[in-house]
């Protein structure tokens, strides 16, 4: 609830003061077959992201089908409406059920997939910044850069406190689990967090042991690279205002609109409004209310997709499953 409560604040100061009368009219003339097109493309990562899930958790000798996966990746981001990131355990869940697969080896190549896509992100705002600077390089500067350093700056000595506290901690903790790792296993939930930890660790290891390493590297590519056409072909919704935005254009969008995404709220509600809409004026002039206007459309538009996608996966995980499980059972009866 708390998370939500942040979202709707978020929100409040992302449209504070903005002219809604001229947002109506300026719906009024999107042109929505741009957004059906940004669909096609999402659609293209959520099948490729399910592909290289795959790739990642073969290492481990397991073979989940793409159906199965896809469903689980929908479903998982289904669950981040209900709360920020728990769409990761959720998939997890759902795909070890359905696959008979270990949870927590699926979480363990989770936070690998989650580590790359953050790779990315990072790799892609590097090249803005080289490739663009004097026109991206000032809202990266005003708005990421100087309110984090300012908070380093500012947070720095009690951090560094805290750090070497937890660092003591830590190593102490680990020390009396190694001394008494034998007398500890007697304990029944010891042992289960123990095989937890150890299943993680065997997903993580998951990436020095794949296989089709360039499958892997080509679906790597193939979802940032749809996710960036997603964004790019809804400019084209909103003639006069966004359409003379060039691919690059989009990629820095794709870049700060990922950056709202990654804030603990409900699907980045209130972060990606205000912080899309603000570099579309900031690098390139526009006002607010065109700038939440795109920002409304690209997230609306996702989320209709999300909610309908993942309500369609929840229906093949659980309905689906059910019937089939009452169907064996009554052939199990008919037959004895």
């Amino acid at each position: 609830m708390a998370f939500l409560a942040m979202g709707l604040v978020l929100l409040y100061f992302a449209f504070r003061g903005i002219d809604f009368s001229e947002m109506k009219g300026i719906f009024q003339n999107t042109k929505y077959g741009w957004v059906i097109l940004s669909f096609i493309f999402s659609i293209f990562a959520f099948v490729s992201r399910a592909r290289r899930w795959i790739l990642i958790i073969q290492p481990l000798k397991y073979n989940p089908s793409l159906w199965n996966t896809l469903n689980a990746v929908l479903f998982g981001y289904l669950a981040n409406y209900a709360f920020p990131r728990i769409g990761e355990v959720t998939r997890c869940v759902t795909l070890g059920r359905k696959e008979k697969i270990p949870v927590d080896s699926l979480i363990g190549t989770v936070i690998v997939e989650r580590a790359l896509d953050m790779l990315m992100l990072i790799l892609i705002m590097v090249f803005l910044l080289i490739a663009r600077f004097e026109k991206f390089g000032g809202f990266f500067k005003e708005y990421l850069f100087n309110p984090m350093g300012d908070k380093i700056a500012n947070g720095m000595s009690s951090i560094w406190i805290l750090i070497l506290i937890i660092g003591i901690l830590g190593i102490l903790f680990m020390a009396l689990i190694i001394i008494y790792r034998k007398r500890l296993y007697r304990f029944k939930l010891f042992k289960k967090f123990s095989d937890i930890v150890k299943g993680i660790i065997n997903g993580l290891k998951t990436v020095m042991k794949l296989e089709r390493k360039w499958e892997f590297l080509f679906h790597t590519l193939f979802i940032w690279l749809n996710y960036a056409l997603m964004t790019y072909v809804v400019v084209f919704a909103l003639p006069g205002v966004t359409d003379s935005l060039t691919f690059v254009d989009a990629i820095f969008l794709l870049v700060i609109g990922s950056l709202g995404m990654v804030v603990p709220v409900q699907a980045g509600i209130g972060a990606f409004h205000w912080i899309v809409s603000r570099g579309l004026h900031f690098v390139f002039g526009l006002e607010l209310t065109e700038g939440l206007v795109f920002a409304t459309l690209q997230h609306e538009s996702q989320t209709l997709l999300v909610l309908v996608l993942g309500s369609i996966a929840m229906f093949f995980i659980f309905y689906k499953g059910k019937k089939s499980k009452t169907y064996n059972k009554t052939s199990d009866s008919e037959s004895a």
